[in-house]
């Protein structure tokens, strides 16, 4: 029995560790299983201003698809996803295609200080209050939602994605088809 039980523990370690090794290295996974169909009746509402004081709704986006992102500069998964989520916006430069970060309850100083740092080229929301966040039901950090050109909701996707795999980009790309 004594010679079990280190096995067992052992085959428990190298299994957690090729499930670590099969994740991209910035910790961001591949998995479009996440891709969850919307199941809500309509798309909920979202008028935010940006970090300059930009107002900004989905109405005006209507006729592009959109990743809408929620994230914090304290959550690591959602840092680790922005990398991919700028690679996406740049595969699909030059179609109508658009991202949308919605920072979750922090203030507009921290989340400036953060976008220049990282020097992040897209639209940065600010929801201080958590209103627009409660509307879309966001519970966990990143949580996403893509919408067709027409403004519903497609997908949500619940936590970290890597927003550049082959299987993320075509799902994107079947709606602005």
């Amino acid at each position: 029995m004594k010679v079990a039980a280190p096995a067992a523990l052992a085959a428990l370690l190298v299994g957690i560790a090729l499930a670590a090794s099969s994740s991209r290295p910035d910790g961001a996974a591949a998995d479009t299983g996440r891709f969850v169909p919307w199941s809500g009746s309509e798309t909920p509402p979202l008028a935010l201003n940006d970090l300059s004081g930009r107002a900004h709704a989905l109405a005006d986006y209507r006729g592009r698809v959109v990743l809408l992102n929620f994230w914090a500069t304290w959550c690591e998964p959602c840092r680790a996803e922005m990398v991919s989520i700028r690679r996406l916006q740049e595969r699909l430069a030059g179609k109508p295609f658009t991202v949308l970060l919605v920072n979750h309850g922090e203030t507009r100083i921290r989340v400036g200080d953060f976008v220049k740092r990282e020097a992040l080229a897209l639209a940065v929301l600010l929801d201080p209050n958590q209103d627009v966040s409660r509307a879309w039901r966001v519970r966990v950090l990143p949580s996403s939602f893509v919408l067709g050109a027409d403004g519903r909701v497609r997908y949500t996707v619940i936590g970290e994605v890597d927003w550049s795999s082959p299987e993320s980009v075509e799902t994107v790309e079947a709606l602005l088809r």
